[in-house]
């Protein structure tokens, strides 16, 4: 997936109303934004093919650099089943 530290929990794809997915971001090195913005973006279409929708996001600061600089933002997000 190419997220770094990322962990999704065994309840994606069963029929549970919520899942609960952790991705680290990382931040660019020149510039401002996301470096792997397309990669948060398939996976939050991953999980609307599996029937969810993001419910709530939330993003805290990861407090370490990465290689070369950067920071690490990590974000949690809750995918609320459609029923």
């Amino acid at each position: 997936m190419g997220l770094g530290a990322s962990s999704l929990s065994t309840a994606s794809g069963s029929n549970l109303n919520y899942v609960v997915l952790q991705v680290t971001l990382k931040e660019k090195l020149i510039g401002t934004g996301s470096g792997n913005l397309v990669e948060l973006e398939q996976v939050i279409n991953k999980q609307a093919a599996k029937g969810y929708r993001l419910h709530t996001i939330t993003t805290s600061n990861g407090g370490s650099k990465g290689l070369m600089g950067g920071d690490r933002i990590q974000a949690t997000m809750v995918f609320e089943k459609i029923i």
